[in-house]
């Protein structure tokens, strides 16, 4: 009866420090990690806290104690955050011609480094894109080359331009190597550009954002795309984050510790450029969309800074997970359609497609009259 009894009072009190951590991951998004980045680590786990939560609460009332309470209570106060993770809908598409499409996809540069070794990946990507036929397609990680090799060209944009039903175009480069190498994003549109611009970041790096207003009937919308600090991983963190999930460590932890200051600064400087991002976007004159790949979840203060008061495509329109990213690292979405309130979003879909190491996503938008 001891033993039992001891068992009852460390689970709860494992559940008090779970509510603790739940509590903290609630508050991240509006904690900036530049002034305090611990918090943000709970952030990145608050699925996985809430799926505890709720495992907890289902023991509690199956043993019939009122420390069910503490869960249920837990779970209560953060029930606004659960549906940026997950939603069920069932609705068909019931989209008319007034409604435009909007499609963001981080392309991996087009597989140039044959992460996927299959030549013909570059070439299902551009398949995919042409079956979709987006009327506004953003992708990040885009890459081209002004120099074709004849075993296997890479004059990416000039492809694009010949197939695509989008023909005009912003392409924002963020490194150029030998002066014709580009990496960087780009932006197409069926409707014409009439104007450009570009949000400067405190530390240049290969991250960046930029805009392009399109004319769409009598209305001007600025369009946003965008691709925040990644962590930068490389092979030997990828193999710190499998033994991580196979519960094995390194002896003195140094590749952990790596990885964990890695996750930290992705952190900080995500924080940095969501600020400057949200400032552009706040002195738009214009009706505003953005896409992008912000390498951070919907607990984030990356995500709740840009979002502000704009409205995620994926909880106005979208269905399931909605899991974007494609990858040894545990994540739900990191990659964003928002939009002004003024436009009605409909049909977010996140595209089962494994073409690089995140889904394409896409949505329908109509322009709301005055």
């Amino acid at each position: 009866m001891k033993k039992i009894k001891f068992i009852g009072k460390l689970l709860f009190f494992s559940n008090i420090v779970l509510a603790i951590a739940t509590l903290l991951a609630y508050v991240s998004p509006s904690v900036s990690p530049n002034l305090f980045w611990p918090v943000a680590f709970f952030g990145l786990a608050l699925p996985y806290l809430l799926l505890l939560n709720f495992i907890f609460l289902l023991y509690w009332v199956f043993r019939g104690k009122t420390r069910l309470f503490l869960s249920l209570t837990v779970l209560i106060l953060g029930y606004k955050s659960i549906p940026n993770f997950v939603q069920l809908r069932f609705d068909s598409d019931n989209t008319t011609e007034e409604y435009f499409k909007v499609l963001s996809f981080n392309v991996r540069v087009f597989d140039l480094y044959m992460w996927s070794k299959d030549r013909s990946t570059r070439n299902k990507i551009f398949d995919f894109l042409a079956e979709e036929d987006p009327d506004i397609l953003c992708l990040q990680e885009f890459y081209h080359t002004d120099s074709p090799d004849s075993n296997y060209i890479f004059t990416t944009l000039d492809t694009l331009k010949e197939f695509l039903s989008a023909k005009n175009y912003n392409v924002y480069y963020t490194s150029t190597l030998r002066d014709v190498d580009h990496w960087g994003l780009i932006t197409f549109s069926k409707y014409p550009i009439i104007g450009k611009g570009f949000v400067p970041f405190a530390v240049k790096d290969d991250n960046a954002c930029f805009y392009t207003d399109v004319q769409i009937e009598d209305q001007t919308i600025r369009i946003y795309n965008t691709h925040l600090a990644s962590i930068k991983l490389n092979k030997h963190d990828y193999k710190a984050m499998q033994e991580i999930n196979k519960n094995e460590y390194s002896v003195d932890l140094n590749k952990e510790a790596m990885l964990l200051n890695k996750i930290k600064y992705g952190f900080i400087r995500r924080a940095s450029q969501a600020d400057s991002i949200k400032k552009s976007m706040k002195a738009s004159p214009h009706p505003v969309i953005l896409c992008g790949d912000f390498n951070d979840t919907p607990a984030s203060y990356a995500y709740n800074t840009i979002k502000g008061d704009l409205m995620d495509a994926f909880v106005e329109s979208g269905s399931g997970l909605g899991r974007t990213y494609i990858g040894e690292f545990p994540s739900f979405r990191i990659d964003y359609i928002f939009h002004d309130k003024s436009i009605q979003a409909s049909n977010f879909f996140t595209h089962p497609e494994k073409l690089s190491d995140h889904h394409p996503i896409s949505a329908k938008f109509k322009i709301e009259k005055n």
